[in-house]
């Protein structure tokens, strides 16, 4: 079994892109994260069928298609500066602050 992840760099509402699996290449917005699994859900990717039967939450019943999670080590954060996926690191700027940086650009990821 894999040791769950402690801590990782990428956040919810990154673009990310899939750098191994079936989606390999594709780019998307990360709508979830769960360190505790080492699992990422990224908008459009992934999509699985699943056989529902109609309940109380969700009335209609049938095959719904939904993302699936992925595993956090295939996928990288997207760099829009570099438009490559590329490794992040950490920056202490002059007021205190801990941002995220690009290793290639040097471009400081925000929180949008």
């Amino acid at each position: 079994m894999q040791q769950p992840a402690a801590s990782t760099k990428i956040r919810k509402g990154d673009t990310v892109t899939v750098i191994a699996g079936r989606e390999r290449g594709k780019t998307g917005k990360v709508l979830s994260l769960h360190v505790a699994d080492g699992t990422v859900v990224v908008e459009k990717l992934n999509i699985i069928k699943r056989h529902t039967k109609p309940s109380q939450k969700t009335r209609q019943g049938g095959i719904l298609e939904r993302e699936a999670p992925l595993a956090l080590s295939n996928v990288m954060v997207y760099c829009a500066n570099c438009q490559k996926p590329v490794r992040l690191g950490i920056k202490l700027l002059e007021d205190g602050r801990r941002v995220r940086v690009c290793k290639k650009c040097k471009d400081i990821f925000e929180k949008a």
